[in-house]
């Protein structure tokens, strides 16, 4: 009798409690999360767990903009060809040679269990808009996996892989041979043509601010729209505030209540090329490493690609050697190329980074050393500031030289493991009160407080100012008194050092040559004072005559950059100079009918869709703009895309999301966002903050829940209509 009761008890209890379908879970777990959004459209998500906020965090991004949150995982995931066509082949097996779906999906399983619980919460999240946005239509990712956030490598969406071209990747794959000599020459010039990639990062110490606490400057250039801004907050211990990454679950730049972390591109040699010895023997690949032969990896991946209204595949070998994938060929040889790529242990420290409450375990989380292609910048409300040159260098035998690729048969060239934290180039409070870096040479860092070139291998640095690194010193050496606005001014300094070591030479090339035709241009570039604003004319011409000879002028081998520019302003022949002027004249006539013209009719700022690539158009209303590109050393960088068949400028990358941060018994920021958090055109906060982002007018950033709720524009969970 007693167990027919048991039984019967178990059945109902069976019956009772039936397993939640996706969707129940779903709203289950959005009953959770509040998003705050306020006056300028940031979302503010409030959890009662970490995952529950990582749940709300992607449905907010999804909000403002998914076709972004989209676009990031068909390129992550290897399926741009889907989506883009034939040309994005190789974009597609360079993600496939790194990992396929398969070790994604086992990374994700042996995930410890918070990480998996995140991860699950960032498809979900993702997932749950898409239910309840049916008018959304993706491009091609109408479900999201939880394995998925393992291609985001070491945090930000491209970082390492990026730098490995897929022009040579086809040029192997497709022919088996070299990428031509012309083409190679070509992308080398593509590159140094380029906007400059980077970011500012500087940290003040209370001894030289007003209030007497820390404070840090947080300004990546990215390309615009690259990032929202979020506020993300559980009961778990996150509060983190700053710049995510569509489609990242973490706050990748930004800061919590106690500590701040700004990432610069990183000159550290974190990557290397192996030239592999490479032997058939009855019909199998092998390769040789010291006294033995190794077999080759060798499987092949199948791509699917857009062709018109229908998807073909094209099949691919793909080889690989314990150095890595094999990606391209040198000097007939095959290349493998070597990276970080530890998936979970990166997606580790980018989570647990926002989580710190002082230096003690912002360190301690830095010896995961995961964090490979940048810099971090730091500070915090203990009064701390610190610069971590890398995070993930390998250790080599300095008798090789890994600027170039290395031979792979010799195991002397191989990593021997990692360098510590400690060993790598680290700043921590120096005597001079301030650390800057805006991706030059960390030697300069802190000036004669800083690190010795001499104390370190040749790998862990190149050591190659740049003029916003010198701009950057010039403003910060002998100065105190910092304030929030004061940092921001400064941020938006508009002196240009590349036309002080540009212009001058130019000047005297006339003086001794003098050219009737010429001598007004010259007389306003004489009396100017390399500023730029977007009254100047000066600017204006120092501008394309600048960027006229990055396209022509001869560049001697063994400089870089900045000591090209300042080889044209000294060195270079002085009738070239004045030919280059000329061109210069014509061409703003040409466009213009005028060379007088102000740099704020020429360079502009326009946005007119939600499109990841914008159109510009000369006949659409835009908003002139007086900054100027990190080339010429703007700290505001401000950088243009020029195949736009346009004649005005457009800014495209540059100054995105910036921020200025104090840390004392309470944290302060002001923040600026170019555009707005939304890429809805519909959107009131599409466009808000584009004129205040000409005028440098940041706004106070809203982080105290009782501050959010001041400014609170909505209150909604997941699936409540915004």
């Amino acid at each position: 009798m007693r167990i027919t009761i048991l039984a019967a008890l178990f059945l109902f209890i069976s019956c009772s409690v039936q397993p939640q379908t996706e969707q129940e879970k779903w709203e289950a777990q959005a009953e959770n999360i509040t998003i705050i959004r306020d006056d300028f459209g940031v979302p503010h998500i409030y959890g009662k767990t970490d995952a529950d906020a990582v749940f709300g965090l992607l449905y907010a991004q999804c909000e403002d903009d998914f076709n972004r949150v989209e676009q990031n995982y068909i390129w992550a995931t290897g399926r741009l060809a889907e989506v883009e066509g034939e040309d994005a082949l190789y974009s597609d097996l360079r993600a496939k040679l790194f990992m396929m779906e398969e070790e994604a999906k086992a990374n994700y399983e042996n995930s410890p269990e918070w990480l998996k619980e995140l991860c699950d919460a960032f498809a979900d999240g993702i997932n749950y808009y898409l239910h309840t946005h049916p008018e959304v239509e993706p491009k091609l990712l109408t479900h999201f996996e939880p394995w998925m956030p393992m291609y985001f490598s070491e945090g930000s969406i491209g970082g390492d892989i990026e730098r490995i071209s897929t022009r040579k990747i086809k040029s192997f794959y497709e022919s088996g041979m070299e990428l031509p000599e012309m083409e190679a020459l070509q992308l080398k010039k593509e590159k140094e043509m380029a906007e400059p990639q980077g970011s500012n990062g500087i940290a003040i110490s209370g001894e030289l601010t007003e209030s007497g606490n820390a404070i840090l400057l947080i300004n990546p250039h990215t390309s615009f729209y690259f990032r929202g801004e979020v506020h993300v907050v559980s009961e778990e211990g996150l509060n983190a505030y700053g710049a995510v990454t569509w489609g990242q679950f973490f706050v990748y730049q930004g800061f919590n209540e106690k500590t701040g972390w700004m990432h610069t591109s990183t000159y550290t040699d974190v990557m290397d090329e192996f030239k592999e010895t490479i032997i058939k023997n009855n019909g199998k690949l092998f390769y040789q490493y010291g006294e033995e032969l190794r077999p080759v990896d060798s499987s092949t991946v199948t791509l699917k690609y857009k062709d018109g209204d229908s998807l073909k595949e094209k099949t691919f070998p793909m080889y690989r050697t314990h150095h890595g994938p094999i990606t391209h060929q040198v000097d007939d040889q095959w290349t493998a190329s070597a990276m970080m790529w530890e998936p979970v242990k990166a997606l580790e420290q980018s989570y647990i980074r926002t989580k710190q409450d002082g230096y003690d375990g912002f360190r301690k989380m830095m010896d995961i050393r995961t964090n490979s292609s940048n810099n971090t910048v730091y500070a915090d409300a203990e009064g701390n500031i610190a610069y971590f040159h890398g995070n993930f260098v390998p250790k080599r035998d300095t008798i090789f030289d890994y600027t170039d690729p290395v031979d792979g048969s010799n195991p002397k060239t191989d990593w021997q493991g990692l360098h510590t934290v400690d060993e790598n180039i680290l700043v921590l409070n120096p005597e001079n009160g301030w650390i800057q870096n805006c991706n030059s040479t960390p030697y300069t860092s802190a000036l004669e407080f800083g690190p010795k070139r001499e104390d370190y291998p040749n790998y862990m640095s190149r050591d190659q100012e740049n003029f916003r690194g010198i701009h950057a010193i010039k403003l910060l050496t002998g100065r105190s008194g910092y304030t929030l606005d004061g940092l921001i001014e400064m941020a938006h300094d508009p002196y240009l050092p590349a036309f002080e070591a540009l212009i001058p030479g130019l000047v005297k090339a006339y003086d001794a040559n003098p050219t009737p035709e010429l001598e007004e241009a010259i007389e306003v570039l004489r009396i100017w004072d390399f500023t730029t604003s977007k009254e100047s004319i000066a600017m204006t011409l120092s501008h394309y005559y600048g960027t006229l000879c990055y396209s022509k002028a001869e560049r001697p081998e063994g400089m870089y950059s900045m000591q090209w520019v300042e080889y044209w302003g000294d060195d270079w022949d002085n009738q070239k100079k004045l030919k280059f002027l000329k061109e210069t004249l014509d061409k703003l006539e040409s466009d213009f009918g005028t060379w007088k013209i102000p740099w704020g009719e020429v360079n502009r700022y326009q946005r007119l869709n939600g499109d990841i690539r914008q159109a510009f158009d000369d006949a659409k209303p835009s908003i002139p703009i007086g900054f100027a590109s990190g080339r010429w050393g703007a700290l505001a960088a401000y950088g243009a895309r020029y195949d736009n068949n346009t004649k005005k400028i457009y800014g495209t990358r540059g100054n995105s999301f910036v921020a200025a941060v104090e840390f004392g018994d309470k944290v302060k920021a002001k923040t600026m966002l170019a555009g707005g958090q939304s890429g809805d055109p519909d959107s009131p906060h599409f466009n808000d903050q584009a004129q205040r982002y000409a005028d440098k007018e940041f706004k106070d950033a809203a982080f105290y829940k009782e501050d959010v709720l001041k400014r609170a524009e909505v209150t909604y969970s997941p699936g409540e209509k915004y």
